[in-house]
């Protein structure tokens, strides 16, 4: 029997994103000790951060233990508000603490790679970003994150390290081992929108993994095209889908009713906001529409991600993009017709999937695109970027509808085509599509990421 393996996990988002709104309850200044998470109130004392790369995480490391892979786990994350340490029912959480300044210095680099990366950036990124001070902050939370994942290691002995997003790239090039290294780039990789200034040390970075995992085969293609030598393998992301439900039809309409909705046709938008995510490209194809379907309503729903919250880096991009889409909202004179919600415990999503007419993913770029494995979980059809990785699993008009979505008339068309849809095309995307989630399901995942961990150690 091969022995069970014990592993360091790293992102910047924590699972676990403490609310405070008790009483005496949980902080960072008011705990030294661990703190039990089956002790604290979920939606009082803290929540489960929303977002691919957290709830991809945590059921992968609890199936893993429960096959007897993984023994020992411990996740290091970014959370200045949250205790030093918590234990969270069989592996560990370690919260990484930065002062105000260097938080904001550190989120500005970190926006400056994403708009890069995603294309929204007009002049190609800053070009001098390795130069500036806010930089030196970006590296100064990456160390950060290396010494405690070091302190941990001296302490527990770790048989590899699982280092996730862009955010924490440069974590593995501070690590001082020669342990096993994985690196699991989440968001899109398109080497012709790196500036060429950055090349040299991103490829550094890159080349001090073992191995990197990326989320579609074209970014596999361009990672290698962007002269990595390493080892780059791509596995699909995954959801539980344990996590989803379906509920009763009386529970459906008690929660949209909460949200003055009944019989309306609902058109529904998942995702934070963020320019990057294009809801304003469905809520102008949404306005073409809107005349000939008066029972029809565009739901979007999302807040700003854990980097805009005020246990993250307190960027205000959530916000100031919430304000963009009202006014267009306004300006297109939709009025009640586009409704927003806001962040929604994942019951409440769950209702208004099954209340979907159907759903679409519009964004500008998209890493892979989790809410669309989601949609097909309540068998929905769907509308998907052909820029998003799952882009690649999407066959047009068989488990879903591929639209560009610079090309706005061609979102409407394919927006109108399921209103008007007499229910067969819906019913079988939505069969089609339901057949096509298993391929990222964490049943699927897990044997794949096993075999890794187990190359990657010898094992």
């Amino acid at each position: 029997m091969v022995d069970s393996l014990s592993l360091c996990v790293n992102t910047q988002t924590p699972l676990v994103q403490v609310i405070g709104t008790r009483p005496g309850g949980v902080t960072r200044r008011s705990v030294a000790a661990t703190v039990r998470l089956s002790r604290l109130v979920e939606g009082t004392d803290y929540r489960l951060s929303p977002g691919g790369v957290t709830r991809m995480i945590a059921p992968l490391v609890r199936r893993l233990q429960s096959d007897g892979v993984l023994d020992e786990v411990h996740w290091v994350a970014l959370n200045p508000s949250g205790p030093r340490t918590i234990d969270a029912d069989g592996f560990t959480l370690h919260n990484v603490a930065l002062d105000p300044d260097r938080m904001a210095s550190y989120g500005h680099v970190k926006e400056a790679i994403w708009g890069a990366v995603h294309g929204l950036d007009g002049r190609g990124g800053d070009q001098e970003l390795l130069w500036t001070d806010q930089y030196s902050e970006y590296a100064y939370y990456n160390r950060a994150s290396a010494e405690v994942i070091q302190q941990l290691d001296r302490r527990y002995d770790f048989d590899a390290f699982y280092v996730h997003d862009f955010q924490q790239l440069a974590v593995g090039h501070m690590l001082n081992t020669l342990k096993p290294k994985i690196f699991r780039w989440h968001i899109p990789f398109d080497a012709t929108m790196i500036p060429e200034e950055w090349r040299l040390w991103m490829a550094a970075y890159f080349n001090s993994y073992d191995v990197v995992v990326v989320s579609a085969r074209r970014y596999r293609a361009a990672l290698k095209a962007f002269g990595h030598t390493g080892t780059v393998k791509q596995l699909y992301p995954y959801v539980d889908p344990a996590e989803f439900s379906r509920p009763p039809r009386d529970e459906v309409a008690a929660t949209l009713r909460a949200r003055g909705l009944h019989d309306e046709e609902i058109i529904l938008v998942v995702g934070r906001m963020d320019p990057m995510k294009g809801q304003d490209r469905a809520i102008r194809a949404f306005g073409s529409l809107a005349k000939e379907f008066p029972d029809a309503r565009l739901v979007l729903v999302g807040n700003g991600s854990f980097s805009g919250s005020r246990g993250g880096p307190g960027l205000s991009k959530g916000a100031r993009w919430r304000s963009h889409l009202e006014a267009l909202v306004k300006k297109l004179g939709l009025g009640r017709r586009v409704i927003f919600t806001g962040h929604l415990p994942q019951r409440e999503l769950d209702c208004f999937y099954e209340a979907a007419r159907f759903t679409v993913l519009p964004s500008v770029q998209e890493g892979f695109g989790l809410v669309v494995v989601e949609s097909w979980l309540h068998r929905k059809p769907t509308i998907v970027t052909c820029r998003a990785g799952i882009a690649e699993l999407v066959h047009d008009g068989r488990n879903g509808l591929l639209v560009d979505p610079d090309q706005p008339k061609k979102l409407a068309e394919k927006m109108h085509r399921l209103l008007a849809d007499d229910g067969e095309l819906g019913r079988r995307l939505g069969r089609e599509g339901y057949k096509a989630s298993k391929r990222c399901t964490v049943d699927a995942a897990a044997p794949a990421e096993a075999k890794l961990l187990r190359e990657v150690t010898g094992g």
